[in-house]
């Protein structure tokens, strides 16, 4: 049976855009396996708000990060990408941290260079580490993965925010070099931002798709023409969690039926009742 990283692999050698839906627990990974597509992303942002319901602002732990990835990693059999953070230290933690991901079952592990604590990338306040800090933690990614582990790197500098293009660009081109599988230069504001980076850095590289965030959402045709190889979508799913619940809660409240909740037998069927079924009938 092929690894998660090996199946990642073989999807990146093949043509076309990688369209990634974010996750945040087991039942909203096997959604996306059962949609039909062939990656998801355990969102930090995403992660950090329903585990503890705060900000995507460092908060949450490598441990619980880990520990979520792990139950979502095993809930699918598609790979899946998991948010590293900043590796949740210096350049050791940081190889720590990739060797956790990686038994966690995670193909690819994210490392970006913002300074610790982050904050979700398209939002204020951001700082990045120096330059030669930021290639230190992926040096030190990559390091993990060469010496056995079985997961892809992506490399991402949100240096656009706090610098400028130039220098995001600067960044990931060296991710590259260094040996970085992916690279992500996060929050550029417009098209042409978007093909000059495309442009300028060598191999597969991904996009951030925030509904009303800071970078133009695109449709996936243009997205795969200026140069992209993933599209990630990291927040769709629990943004249109938290209004389904809103929703259903005013509906409660105002003492009336739910009506955008699934039939029962819908219900069972997403969440695994027939597996379970199929399986106990086999030992009775």
């Amino acid at each position: 049976m092929k690894s998660s990283a090996d199946k990642l692999r073989d999807l990146l050698d093949k043509p076309g855009l990688l369209a990634m839906p974010g996750c945040y627990d087991a039942i909203s990974a096997k959604l996306i396996e059962q949609a039909g597509f062939d990656l998801g992303f355990m969102s930090g942002f995403a992660v950090s708000a329903s585990q503890l319901g705060v900000a995507d602002t460092g908060l949450i732990s490598y441990g619980e990060m880990v520990a979520q990835g792990r139950e979502i990693c095993s809930s699918v059999s598609i790979p899946m990408f998991g948010d590293g953070d900043t590796g949740f230290g210096n350049a050791v933690n940081v190889k720590r941290t990739v060797q956790g991901y990686a038994k966690a079952g995670f193909g690819c592990i994210m490392v970006e260079d913002q300074v610790m604590p982050k904050r979700c990338g398209h939002t204020k306040g951001k700082v990045v580490v120096s330059r030669e800090e930021a290639f230190s933690r992926i040096q030190a990614a990559i390091d993990a993965r060469n010496e056995g582990l079985d997961i892809l790197i992506m490399a991402r500098t949100d240096s656009r925010a706090t610098h400028d293009l130039e220098e995001a660009i600067f960044r990931t081109n060296e991710f590259a070099r260094l040996g970085a599988d992916i690279t992500f230069l996060e929050a550029p504001e417009s098209e042409q931002e978007m093909r000059e980076y495309c442009n300028s850095v060598p191999g597969p590289k991904m996009v951030n798709m925030i509904e009303h965030g800071k970078t133009p959402v695109l449709p996936p045709e243009q997205l795969e023409d200026i140069g992209y190889k993933v599209a990630v979508y990291p927040l769709t799913l629990i943004n249109a969690s938290i209004l389904a619940m809103r929703h259903s809660l005013k509906m409660i409240k105002n003492g009336k039926t739910p009506d955008n909740v699934l039939d029962f037998e819908d219900l069972k069927s997403a969440v695994g009742f027939s597996e379970y079924y199929d399986e106990f009938d086999r030992y009775n």
